[in-house]
């Protein structure tokens, strides 16, 4: 019988041929500013290929925007100049997009 608590990989697997790569910061950093983007109208669904923008939700792209704060926040001190600049560019760019996202509504 195999133990339930082994999951019979470990985080540094490489994953299969295929499948998604591993998240690293700047992974995780740029699947959150694509979300924020999305939600400002400044880039499309890629679920959806082919799909034009969607419509701005401001409310969506404010909370993606504050989770990368809230990111940055608490990594404070433990970023690498890389991971930081990364951060920095990221929170830049989506919040000139919200104030024209907003300031077109």
């Amino acid at each position: 019988m195999s133990d339930p608590k082994d999951p019979g990989f470990t985080v540094s697997d490489p994953p299969p041929a295929g499948e998604l790569p591993q998240i690293d910061f700047a992974t995780f950093v740029l699947s959150l500013a694509a979300s924020g983007m999305m939600h400002l109208g400044m880039a499309p669904d890629p679920t959806q290929p082919g799909s034009e923008p969607a419509e701005p939700s401001l409310p969506l792209a404010q909370q993606t925007i504050d989770t990368l704060v809230m990111l940055q926040t608490k990594t404070q001190g433990n970023l690498d100049e890389e991971e930081r600049k990364l951060l920095e560019s990221v929170l830049y760019e989506l919040r000139m997009g919200f104030v024209r996202a907003r300031d077109a509504s």
